[in-house]
């Protein structure tokens, strides 16, 4: 299976260096390119010092798959959340995260946890807004040596924006759409002397939706203050406060092996007593320094306090011949204190004649974290789920929280080093290659173990240290400046604690970190400054652990998945008034090495749709007057690894209308789901799967000042 997947995968690689090189082929000669050079330095990740490579690299020179999206982008296709990204961005997909978070797949790997802001850890779960940012980074493949452990698919990166010194501006954005939900946004940027400059952003947001009693309100604001200390000296400081109270969701039970239909506004839960509260406090302190043009400095310190809460009734059954619904339920809450300190040097140097450019850094982390969990308990049932009557709404028997079925406290330090070198040989070839070195200490009280006593053999204080070195090497070919021809390796691991230290237990304990192996080939073109064409076929392996052989127990059978693939995206402009953004994959991602009476058993991963497109293009016929369409499409996808429930394949149409009243002022229409088509969007598992929002229309206007 997997030869033919590749041999598939590379006849499209094949044809995007086929277009390289015919690039080539046309390529002006040495004198124009010195010209062009001067003013084309390459397509670099905005705010480069800020972006998750640590290093400003071309993204042509960048060994490894990865989608930027502007704030432009995300003003013009009106996207307010995480998953509106995903829907365009190849290989990742949006789960239905419980109704209260981000919940992402990468290249086949599920997680809450591998979020960055400003290349830190922003790991707690919750609905990360957008309003803040200057572009949002996809990377794809894992690599502990930029992001450490976790990312074993790939890791989001949200890069926020800053103050400009010299400048004073703003704007301001309002915008409705039909379900009812408001959303109004500030930017301001304020000049305080030549060498500093304050800038502030803000948003809230009122929620509705298709869904029967959903709704919420949200809010964010974002100070930043920046200031020169001399000519090389950069200080930035930042404070970021979130405040999120929203109804918690979680969608709709199946039916024969498929969602339930016909009740795609049925709120399968309690209207009273889903919900879920986040306040965020995020304060983050960093310096830039240049010693000279070979080497420059920076170190970020970030304190981060959650204080999560979510509390929900959902549906575990359906049975439509005896008219019933099942209900199960908890509260769970959370608090988190994130500190972390990252600092890094970036030189360049010659050594007989070869050019580096070399990373070093560290990074150290302390992460407390508490939180227990008050399972259901119904009178009628005398249990904590319970079977009844199905009517729409539903009439909820009587429910209480008694008892706590989980309560722990987590103290995690980690520590971290890590070296990189990009090694130019001649103007056709880079090296990049590097190492992390990681520790990992987590202790965990786990007060119900506590309070059972010793006798079971737990005492309920477990512990563990981890160490692990992940490197990465990329080898690059360049037949020219802005074509790159790449083959990689990288490696990240997972603590056995989880992403959220919560699964920690006697067994677990006493196991290694899981590994994620990415192995990847691939092709960048700068078609032109303004337009960019990439792809790559990978192979990413996880190793989850291993198991006997039931055939010969003297032998252990590895226990993981393997995802296979092939990615390519276009992003840019085909002309100055053509705007195009467009993206495939396709992912075969199956278990490794599962075993059911004695045969092997490996089942599809869920939630990893086999293919994957996505087109936006936006058309400005005038200065004024504009218009947007878009086409996503999804293949079917299993609901959660059991296999037994498939979400079907959907087509999504957008489009959008622009308008600039003047220069100041400009007017846009976002039309969703165009042609009012029902699917489903994401699931949490066989009976918690999210309706897609019919026919909706967005009317916002912004203005400059």
């Amino acid at each position: 299976m997997y030869a033919l997947t590749l041999r598939s995968s590379l006849s499209y690689l094949t044809l995007s260096i086929a277009l390289a090189g015919q690039a080539i082929a046309d390529a002006p000669t040495n004198d124009q390119r010195d010209i062009e050079e001067v003013i084309v330095t390459g397509r670099y990740l905005a705010n480069e010092k800020f972006s998750a490579t640590k290093t400003p690299t071309p993204l042509v020179d960048v060994p490894q798959s990865l989608s930027i999206v502007s704030n432009i982008q995300i003003q013009e296709q009106a996207f307010t959340e995480i998953g509106d990204i995903l829907r365009y961005t190849p290989g990742a997909s949006i789960g239905q995260g419980e109704g209260h978070r981000d919940q992402i797949t990468i290249r086949g790997q599920n997680t809450t946890a591998d979020f960055f802001i400003d290349g830190l850890r922003d790991d707690v779960q919750y609905f990360r807004p957008l309003y803040n940012l200057k572009q949002v980074e996809v990377l794809r493949g894992s690599n502990a040596l930029i992001f450490g452990r976790g990312g074993g698919g790939g890791v989001i990166n949200r890069v926020t924006k800053t103050p400009e010194v010299g400048e004073d501006f703003g704007s301001f954005t309002g915008g409705v759409d039909t379900f009812g939900s408001v959303n109004v946004a500030g930017d301001g940027n304020f000049a305080v002397s030549d060498t500093s400059a304050f800038r502030v952003n803000a948003f809230y947001e009122s929620l509705n939706n298709h869904r029967d009693n959903f709704g919420g309100d949200r809010f964010a604001i974002n100070p930043t203050f920046a200031t020169e200390l001399g000519e090389d000296t950069r200080l930035l400081l930042s404070y970021e406060y979130v405040d999120d109270d929203r109804v918690v969701d979680r969608g709709v039970p199946s039916l024969n092996g498929e969602p339930l239909r016909g009740f795609d506004n049925t709120f399968f839960g309690g209207p009273d007593f889903n919900r879920t509260t986040l306040q965020a406090n995020i304060a983050r302190a960093r310096i830039d320094h240049e010693f000279s043009d070979a080497l420059s400095f920076n170190a970020t310190v970030q304190y981060a306090d959650y204080d999560k809460l979510y509390q929900n009734l959902f549906p575990v059954g359906f049975d439509d011949q005896a008219g019933t619904v099942t209900l199960d339920g908890y509260i769970d809450r959370t608090n988190r204190q994130n500190l972390i300190t990252q600092v890094n040097f970036v030189g360049y140097f010659e050594t007989g004649g070869l050019k580096h450019t070399l990373l070093f850094g560290g990074e150290y982390g302390d992460q407390d974290s508490d939180n227990d969990r008050r399972d259901t308990f119904f009178a009628d049932s005398a249990d904590d789920r319970i079977t009844f009557n199905f009517s729409d709404p539903l009439v909820i028997p009587a429910v209480s929280f008694p008892t706590f079925n989980r309560d722990r406290s987590s103290e995690v330090s980690f520590a971290s080093l890590y070296v990189q070198d990009q090694i130019d040989i001649g103007d056709n070839f880079k090296i990049v290659a590097g190492l992390r070195y990681d520790r990992f200490d987590i202790d965990v009280v786990d007060n119900v173990e506590v309070a059972d006593g010793a006798t079971d053999g737990n005492d309920g204080l477990l512990g563990r240290v981890d160490e692990e070195v992940s490197p990465r090497i990329g080898l690059i070919y360049k037949p020219q400046e802005n074509v790159s021809i790449y083959t990689s390796y990288s490696r990240s691991f997972l603590p056995r604690s989880g992403d959220q230290f919560l699964t920690l237990s006697l067994t677990s304990e006493a196991l290694s970190p899981e590994k994620f192996e990415n192995y990847e080939i691939g092709a960048k073109w700068d078609i032109n400054k303004e337009l960019s064409l990439t792809a790559s076929v990978f192979r990413l392996d996880r190793d989850s652990g291993t198991t006997v052989d039931p055939n010969d127990a003297g032998n252990l059978i590895l226990v993981g998945s393997r995802t296979e693939g092939f990615e390519l995206e276009l992003s840019g402009q085909l002309q100055d008034n053509w705007t195009i953004h467009a993206g495939y994959s396709y992912l075969d991602a199956d278990e490794r090495g599962r075993v059911v009476n004695g045969a092997l058993a490996n089942r599809t991963l869920s939630q990893v749709p086999e293919h994957m497109l996505s087109l936006w293009n936006r058309y400005d016929f005038t200065e004024k007057f504009g218009i947007g369409v878009g086409i996503s499409y999804q293949a079917a996808q299993f609901a959660s690894i059991s296999n037994n429930v498939e979400l079907p394949d959907f087509v999504r149409v957008d489009t959008a209308l622009y308008y600039n009243v003047s220069d100041t002022v400009k007017v846009q229409l976002n039309v969703e789901n165009l042609f009012d088509s029902d699917f489903f969007t994401a699931a949490h598992n066989d009976n918690n799967i999210s309706t897609a929002e019919p026919l909706n229309a967005r009317l916002s206007f912004t203005t400059k000042f």
